[in-house]
């Protein structure tokens, strides 16, 4: 896996700052909730993956350039 460089990291923490609302699309990663499910951005970590708080009470990253999002 290639990681992102410093300023790709930086503009996802600007576009997905803590607090931000999402709904997952997809996953992969076999105790991924099921897509639809919705849940609240608590960081962004250094490979500008999201890390959320799902509404079903997982805590599964979102990896960046893998899984996929929307804003609500």
């Amino acid at each position: 896996m290639r990681f992102p460089d410093k300023e790709t990291v930086e503009r996802v923490r600007k576009q997905y700052p803590v607090g931000t609302r999402v709904e997952l699309i997809s996953m992969d990663d076999s105790m991924a909730p099921p897509p639809g499910t919705t849940g609240v951005v608590t960081g962004v970590d250094d490979t500008a993956s999201l890390l959320v708080s799902w509404s079903n009470g997982s805590c599964l990253n979102v990896i960046f350039g893998v899984d996929h999002v929307r804003k609500l």
